[in-house]
């Protein structure tokens, strides 16, 4: 679920981490006077007398690189929220049994829209589409829309406190307990940072080196190694949002019988992958995707079951009806452990 904004803000990192890289390798080359590949060079007078100074290159590289980090990050968190709010109409039938919050965020978003919809940045909005959804819902004529821009509109960069507050408008709670939990963040933190500082330090850090590049105003230049975990830092918090979105679709979904849990984990095997979980009342089959969840521990990672063994011999498939003891071996790494939650799709 999101696997298609994972996977594009990854490449974009990707892209970037690239671009780190290979500007750290040029001015390896040019500017170390004994090197071979520059003595090659140097009848390219075109191209020396082309290159800025290094600290200059350094101070382009750093603005270049966490602007763009941050932006990554900002469209990724609106892609998300927008992505949710398209798919928790298909969940919650009625506009009228969306929580009170939800609600109020999308009336006061109409009208702030409204006030503002002839700005450039609506300029994709009319009025009909503006207020059509909201009609919809609260006149149950129709499918009701909650409109993305109506939970968008904020003004200050996507510090801990901001983002939070954007998810909670949009109905998903405790934003950042789920972040520092996760196991990626956590991760980064203990063994990139070694515990010099936490997510919302980072997440601080790196808004208050883009809004110095912005000004033109640089203290500090990051250094290669320092804008990779920069990079690592914010692919690591885009996991972690995605997640716990799917973890909130999971959850609506399990209310209105859409899904629902079929066992848990009562002993996990890390070598091997492998699981043993209580299971009824579904149909198991190898190469099936299966949610495994986690509120505690900030997980809901899908994962193929790569094999199933029941009373120890090994089965393609099986049609459980009472709760049984079943050995499933998964295609995940990530650490899992007794009471993870099962959902099938």
């Amino acid at each position: 679920m999101f696997d298609d904004l994972i996977n594009r803000a990854s490449q974009e990192i990707s892209t970037v981490r690239a671009i780190i890289k290979s500007n750290d390798i040029l001015r390896g080359i040019l500017f170390v006077e004994e090197n071979e590949i520059r003595k090659l060079l140097e009848d390219k007078t075109d191209l020396i007398d082309a290159v800025p100074s290094e600290t200059e290159w350094q101070i382009y590289d750093h603005c270049a690189v966490v602007t763009r980090l941050y932006a990554i990050y900002e469209r990724f968190v609106e892609d998300l929220i927008t992505d949710w709010l398209r798919v928790l109409p298909e969940i919650v039938s009625s506009y009228s049994q969306l929580s009170e919050k939800i609600q109020n965020t999308h009336r006061e978003g109409i009208g702030r829209l409204l006030l503002d919809i002839n700005k450039n940045r609506f300029q994709h909005l009319s009025v009909e589409t503006v207020v059509q959804g909201l009609f919809s819902g609260i006149t149950a004529t129709g499918k009701y829309e909650l409109l993305p821009e109506a939970f968008l509109l904020h003004e200050q960069n996507l510090r801990k406190d901001i983002l939070e507050k954007l998810f909670s408008d949009a109905g998903i709670e405790n934003t950042w307990r789920w972040v520092i939990k996760h196991r990626e963040i956590k991760y980064f933190v203990e063994e990139i940072r070694g515990n010099q500082n936490t997510p919302e330090g980072e997440l601080k850090q790196l808004i208050d080196y883009r809004n110095e590049a912005a000004h033109g105003t640089i203290d500090e230049i990051l250094g290669t190694d320092e804008l990779l975990n920069l990079g690592d830092f914010v692919e690591a918090l885009c996991k972690a949002l995605a997640e716990l979105v799917t973890y909130q679709v999971i959850q609506e979904k399990s209310k209105v019988g859409q899904i629902k849990e079929v066992g848990k984990i009562t002993e996990w095997f890390k070598k091997p992958r492998a699981a043993v979980a209580k299971v009824k009342d579904i149909s198991l089959t190898v190469g099936d995707n299966i949610f495994l969840v986690n509120e505690v521990s900030s997980c809901c990672k899908l994962a193929k079951i790569e094999s199933i063994k029941i009373n120890d011999v090994s089965t393609d498939e099986a049609q459980i009806t009472s709760e049984t003891e079943v050995g499933l071996k998964f295609d995940t790494d990530i650490k899992i452990s007794k009471g993870f939650s099962l959902y099938k799709i």
